[in-house]
């Protein structure tokens, strides 16, 4: 065994550079579901990851608060949490406050303080400017101003939990299993070029968008030499934040659907552009002009989330593994198929898409079926064979 390890690593370096485990569920009928079967998904993966770093993002947990702003925030010392709480005040029209509930985990050591703000943005903000584009510079004043500070999740009826430890000892920190939501990500982490830290974990997330990343972006310094030009601060010391910046510049900011998103991070190399039709290579050679300092370089499987979708996305040469799988109304999106097998046994399909390629579960838009999918019996209406008809909202793109 030693002369085997000796042949296959003769330096004896322990770096492993495509760990990382994610894992996606939606219900795409918009039903809450527990976190239960996605936390067993995600700890399935252990081994992916070292205890640097776990984490979640949560859509439709808060429905009492559904219409305002609900800011995460951790806090190193009190002095910071007294410093932004008068910040929120004066930024804001703070609704309701409280301590994010946790339990003591014996694997969770120095924790953070960790609170939540539902806010309202107020007559504070300037006239004719969108409340979005107010709420992402108020959270980028307070990760660049307070140093005691950090503003890790901000959308709202969605949140973000995440620090250091395995993903089952997080969920089991902060009560996960006590939350539901019709759209759960999770993250399993193995960090390769920075420190395991508590803001440095994922998801990442700016408003309602989150990113769980498998991967490690070599372009980084040019995406955030280019999100900066647009008011983004990159703080959190890792490579997966260009990532959730750039979704929120080009999706939100720039309204592009999410295929040509893809074509700008993940886009077909040269040779391959030169073989498309003449319309096609326009359109792509154009977005490789306007928006070439958005490729992201280096292998990478995401799963992007917002209200109402889920996108799983690998690089154009699919250096890091990503599955899909539906069953009746759910969509499934995990770096191991065993994952979701183990919460789902009965999958009517599972599949690997290609690289570059988007997978999106979707609140609003009917299946388009796979070419090649199987058949499939509704669970609604038995004995009779159907394009999964009881997939009411699921676009499948590949």
């Amino acid at each position: 065994m030693k002369e085997l390890n000796r042949i296959q690593n003769p330096y004896q370096d322990d770096k492993v550079i495509d760990a990382c485990s994610i894992f996606g569920a939606m219900d795409t009928s918009g039903k809450r579901f527990s976190g239960r079967g996605v936390i067993r998904g995600i700890a399935n993966m252990h081994d992916r990851g070292n205890g640097l770093g776990g984490g979640f993002a949560v859509y439709g947990l808060y429905p009492g608060y559904a219409d305002l702003y609900a800011c995460h925030i951790m806090y190193l010392s009190q002095k910071g949490k007294q410093d932004v709480e008068a910040f929120l005040k004066d930024t804001f029209h703070l609704i309701h406050t409280e301590e994010v509930p946790s339990q003591p985990t014996p694997a969770i050591v120095n924790p953070p303080l960790v609170w939540r703000y539902f806010l309202e943005v107020g007559q504070q903000k300037p006239e004719g400017q969108a409340d979005d584009d107010y709420v992402v510079e108020r959270v980028m004043e307070i990760n660049t101003r307070f140093p005691d500070a950090f503003v890790f999740s901000s959308g709202k009826d969605m949140a973000v939990f995440k620090g250091v430890g395995y993903p089952e000892e997080i969920a089991e920190y902060f009560c996960l299993e006590q939350y539901e939501g019709y759209l759960w990500t999770a993250h399993g982490r193995f960090p390769t070029n920075t420190r395991g830290w508590w803001g440095g974990a994922h998801p990442f997330s700016i408003l309602d968008w989150t990113v769980v990343h498998n991967g490690e972006i070599s372009s980084y310094g040019i995406n955030r030499r280019y999100l900066e030009q647009f008011g983004y601060q990159c703080t959190m010391q890792t490579d997966t934040e260009v990532v959730a910046y750039a979704i929120d510049l080009l999706m939100r900011k720039h309204t592009l659907p999410i295929d040509i998103v893809a074509r700008v991070l993940a886009p077909p190399l040269w040779d391959e552009i030169e073989r498309r039709p003449p319309e096609e290579q326009k359109l792509l050679r154009t977005l490789r002009q306007v928006y070439g300092s958005l490729l992201l370089n280096g292998p990478f499987t995401v799963i992007i989330a917002h209200h109402g979708e889920m996108i799983g996305l690998t690089d154009r040469i699919r250096l890091r593994p990503l599955t899909a799988g539906v069953k009746d109304s759910m969509i499934y999106l995990s770096s191991e198929e065993s994952a979701i097998r183990l919460i789902c046994p009965d999958l009517d399909e599972a599949w690997i898409p290609s690289g570059g390629e988007p997978i999106i579960g979707s609140l609003s838009t009917p299946l388009q079926p796979r070419p090649g999918a199987v058949t499939a019996t509704a669970s609604d209406s038995p004995g009779e064979s159907q394009e999964y008809p009881a997939i009411k909202s699921i676009t499948i793109t590949s």
